[in-house]
């Protein structure tokens, strides 16, 4: 699914310039829960950031699904984010006064599907995340931390992503709920198949996907297989 070849991310501000990125190279197949660990400053969000067509690597190759993405341009990227991928951030972003069903229908209310399917799709996708149906039509701002990143999880799922970039998806929320939001990052891989990337800082976090790759000073300085993969038994 993922490619890169020698991906570079240099940025220049007043004649000076940082590198963010050195030059990494590494594949990720259709099909894997990989995490991207590495501290503050490490490069880890700029990678994301390209990974997640977000940004463009300034040398390099990026290819997604055997297609070259380090030249599009924004429209073309746009396109790119909006048909293959789904992103679920530390923040949330939900909107506060409305419905778990209008937040994650939302997207596709830019599609032709009536409002009628739009739920339809909306509530199988929440009911993938673990969420229970008696929280559907709550405001988002009536949830716990943790049933607001299921809802965010859902909303990253509506339009069928091939690829789910979650970055700190833990990060606002305690070491239980924690677990429970990655056991269900764990359920989607597992049972659907999805390919999921997260970006942590935390090796704990980290060791709940099945390949660690670690990256420090814009350099990938480990690429492990996790033996000993984290699981976490719930019923939802």
């Amino acid at each position: 699914m993922i490619e890169c070849r020698n991906i570079t991310k240099i940025y220049s501000n007043g004649g000076v310039e940082t590198i963010a990125l050195g030059g990494v190279s590494f594949t990720i197949k259709d099909g894997e829960f990989v995490a991207i660990m590495g501290p503050s400053g490490s490069g880890k969000s700029t990678l994301m950031h390209i990974l997640g067509c977000l940004d463009t690597p300034t040398s390099g190759k990026f290819l997604l699904d055997n297609r070259d993405i380090s030249s599009m341009s924004d429209d073309q990227l746009a396109d790119i984010r909006k048909e293959k991928l789904g992103f679920v951030f530390q923040a949330f972003n939900l909107l506060p006064r409305a419905t778990v069903l209008r937040n994650v229908s939302l997207p596709l209310i830019y599609s032709d599907i009536p409002k009628d399917k739009r739920e339809a799709i909306a509530r199988t996708s929440l009911k993938n995340s673990g969420l229970d149906e008696t929280h559907f039509y709550h405001r988002s701002n009536q949830l716990s931390g943790g049933q607001m990143q299921r809802v965010a999880i859902a909303r990253a799922l509506v339009n069928n992503p091939s690829l789910v970039l979650a970055d700190e998806p833990t990060g606002n929320l305690d070491t239980k709920t924690g677990e429970i939001v990655l056991h269900t990052f764990q359920e989607l891989n597992r049972k659907q198949k999805r390919t999921i990337i997260l970006i942590t800082h935390e090796r704990y976090v980290a060791e709940h996907a099945n390949r660690i790759i670690t990256i420090r000073d814009g350099l990938i300085v480990e690429d492990e297989i996790n033996i000993s993969k984290r699981e976490i038994k719930y019923s939802n």
